[in-house]
């Protein structure tokens, strides 16, 4: 039987032997294409699990134990850390992007549940969504932690599908009447979006089940906290309210330090540490901001943790003891709950970094880790014990599983997303808080 030579003829099929050799070849790339999907997938779990846990720094090598492989294999499927990062933010976005374009192709479905029904629907899949996408959940709030183009553009990139798809739900609400008419929808709409995202911090959700305190954070936001709903002018005169106000004119923006240089390395440090994340900062990169060299920099602070205690330190001083001169007032529950929420805007508004390492602080750490500038167990107690005084007097109604879930979902919403507060202003942003904590956004019946 003849054979085919090179660049010659199969004579029983009567094509190429070099076409039935790349054939063969599709096929085996195809074979293992299939074959490393898994494998595949199953790093990108874990490397998720890895980077939700331990940090955005976790290594290759931290990754390739967790999932048990050695980093060889691991740098078969993916060429870097960065590679990963990269397919585990456009996963959470093509998720979100899902979620958003299926809400929105059934906004005009003849559905018999309430708006109230098909919002807290849509914020139940975001909240899950974001469980699921922890770590590039974590990403979204910082800058990219490398130089890489697409990496940074994707953590930048605002979640518009869902948004969209909220913003439609609630205008339907609005046409059926369920809706006020009074609050605006395209912020409430974001508002919503990121206070559901927010399910997927540990810390909000602790150890609760994803729908409860979805549910839990829609309700909040629907009916509010408040049995009857406050107005803006009663708010106003309140004993808290004027406690908040105090303590807000009293915060000094200027530094008490004679020494210029360590003075300027703190602003270049906070605004570092705000802009990239805590963890994914280093010194180099502080002291390549500064203008200073690395050992100068430990020179005049010390250690990458110490700098990071003196700046909320001073943080902590300012708005750590407000809380006690706001719940101390002898204002009602619900008063009280309106004056931290003005507390927490302007600290956002006139210590941007301070709040945003903050947060990243309690994102990034155990809750009852020590914390320099406030214990978040300590605040979950005063949260609770102030709720119950509420819920006691009659001021508040809120139907919750746990007292614990609620008072985590209250300091949640007490923390009003920076791009809005940067839109629309501390009033209108304190107005926004009233809406979405006391008095709710669904029409009450009379």
């Amino acid at each position: 039987m003849p054979s085919a030579g090179a660049g010659g003829r199969d004579s029983r099929r009567g094509r190429p032997a070099a076409a039935k050799n790349a054939g063969a070849a599709r096929l085996v790339a195809v074979s293992r294409s299939s074959t490393d999907a898994p494998r595949r997938t199953e790093i990108l779990k874990t490397a998720n699990s890895v980077f939700a846990t331990s940090g955005l720094r976790s290594s290759l090598q931290q990754i390739a134990d967790a999932a048990g492989i050695l980093p060889g294999s691991l740098y078969h499927h993916f060429e870097s850390k960065e590679a990963i990062l990269v397919e585990l933010i456009r996963l959470y976005h093509h998720d979100l992007d899902r979620i958003g374009e299926e809400a929105l192709a059934r906004v005009d479905d003849d559905d018999p549940r309430s708006a109230s029904e098909r919002i807290t629907a849509l914020g139940g899949a975001i909240a899950r969504c974001a469980v699921e996408h922890r770590a590039a959940l974590q990403m979204s709030f910082f800058e990219g932690p490398s130089s890489d183009p697409e990496l940074r553009e994707l953590t930048a990139r605002a979640p518009s599908t869902i948004q969209a798809a909220m913003l439609q739900m609630l205008r339907a609400g609005r046409w059926s009447g369920e809706i006020r008419p009074d609050v605006d929808l395209p912020t409430l709409a974001d508002r919503l979006c990121q206070s559901m995202l927010h399910v997927g911090l540990d810390v909000i959700r602790h150890n609760a089940p994803t729908d409860d305190v979805a549910a839990l954070k829609c309700r909040i936001a629907l009916n509010g906290l408040a049995t009857i709903a406050p107005a803006d002018t009663e708010l106003d005169r309140s004993d808290a309210f004027k406690a908040a106000e105090a303590v807000i004119a009293s915060w000094d923006t200027t530094e008490d330090d004679t020494d210029l240089k360590a003075a300027h390395l703190r602003a270049v440090a906070r605004a570092e540490f705000g802009r990239r994340g805590y963890e994914m900062t280093t010194i180099r990169d502080i002291a390549s901001a500064a203008g200073l060299g690395t050992g100068t920099v430990y020179r005049i602070i010390g250690s990458k943790d110490e700098l990071l205690m003196s700046i909320m330190l001073e943080f902590g001083h300012k708005v750590g003891g407000a809380w006690a001169d706001i719940v101390r007032t002898d204002s009602s529950a619900v008063e009280k709950l309106d004056a931290l929420s003005w507390l927490n805007i302007n600290a956002l508004d006139q210590f941007p970094d301070e709040f945003r390492i903050q947060l990243a602080w309690l994102r990034h750490s155990p809750p009852d880790s020590a914390n320099p500038a406030w214990s978040f167990s300590t605040r979950i107690r005063q949260m609770k014990a102030l709720i119950s005084e509420g819920i006691r007097a009659g001021e508040i109604h809120v139907d919750s599983p746990t007292a614990d879930m609620l008072a985590r979902c209250i300091i949640g919403e007490q923390w009003i997303p920076e791009n809005i507060l940067a839109d629309i202003g501390t009033r209108n942003a304190l107005v926004l808080a009233r809406d979405t904590i006391l008095r709710g956004i669904a029409v009450r019946s009379s």
